[in-house]
């Protein structure tokens, strides 16, 4: 019998060691800390991000939660069940690619009812996260971190020094022109600059970048294709006037068809200083690398 308990000693011993093999601890610096809120039923919570608000989870029916109305980078939070016993949580991912994580309790008068995330950020250094983020992708980037997006408009944005302009319009005080194409992977990024001669400002009332036929016959609908960017460096609202702005739109990388080409179109808000260039697909070849930056 005593062979027969060894052995069975034996194999219970190999089976626990072939259970720790494919069992592993989760390390401490993978683990992104939470932070504690606290919810009541009468009073709203605001927490207000450095960026836009891309992902929003909760972890149960006692909470609501949401983007605030007209605004992209608050979120509101509050219990929907008096009184809710149990903790819970949510998480948040903004459109930088930070993911927060909160734990819920409720309580009849909460301490904080307005808490600025951005106080907890590394704002003067991209990419230095503190412990509650870790870089997410999101799908409109593709295989990119939207950490390694941001850092790279900045740097065109700094960097990019005006030489020739691949593509401008000049007219009624304004200067609408390209400044540069740079490509990194699968994405495409356009430099822009907006200059006011003139002494009104000049309010932006949208941009948009369209694929168009070359020649529309007449009677006949004219197809568009409008190429939306994913993300935007510096996106202006106004320019004053004598001063010029610039800004790096980054898109998914595009081509533009035979027999079409690609308007850039600048509408002024409640004014007619409509301002237009045109790009060809010989004008996107003319790309340069980041590095040559």
């Amino acid at each position: 019998m005593k062979p027969i308990i060894f052995v069975l000693l034996f194999l219970s011993t190999l089976t626990l060691f072939a259970q720790n093999e494919r069992t592993k601890v989760i390390p401490e610096n993978n683990v992104i800390s939470s932070y504690c809120l606290e919810v009541t039923y009468d009073k709203t919570v605001h927490l207000i991000f450095p960026s836009g608000i891309a992902y929003i989870d909760l972890g149960s029916s006692n909470i609501i939660a949401g983007k605030a109305e007209g605004a992209e980078n608050v979120v509101r939070v509050k219990a929907a069940v008096k009184d809710f016993p149990e903790e819970t949580n949510f998480s948040v991912i903004t459109d930088e690619g930070s993911f927060y994580s909160f734990i819920v309790n409720y309580s009849d008068s909460p301490e904080k009812l307005n808490i600025e995330m951005k106080d907890f950020l590394h704002a003067e250094k991209i990419g230095n996260q503190p412990e509650n983020t870790m870089d997410v992708h999101l799908s409109e980037l593709g295989d990119e971190s939207p950490q390694t997006v941001q850092m790279t408009m900045e740097k065109i944005y700094k960097v990019n020094c005006k030489r020739s302009n691949l593509a401008e319009s000049n007219q009624f005080g304004i200067e609408f022109s390209l400044r540069g194409i740079f490509c990194h992977n699968d994405l495409l990024f356009f430099h822009t600059e907006i200059k006011n001669t003139s002494d009104i400002p000049f309010d932006i009332d949208f941009l948009v970048f369209k694929i168009v036929d070359k020649k529309v016959v007449k009677r006949t609908a004219i197809q568009e294709t409008i190429i939306e960017p994913v993300r935007a460096y510096n996106y202006l609202t106004s320019v004053k006037g004598k001063e010029s702005e610039s800004t790096v739109f980054a898109f998914k990388k595009f081509t533009i068809p035979d027999k079409k080409q690609l308007v850039v179109d600048l509408f002024e808000k409640n004014g007619g200083r409509h301002q237009r260039f045109v790009l060809k697909n010989g004008d996107l070849a003319k790309a340069r690398t980041i590095g040559r930056l």
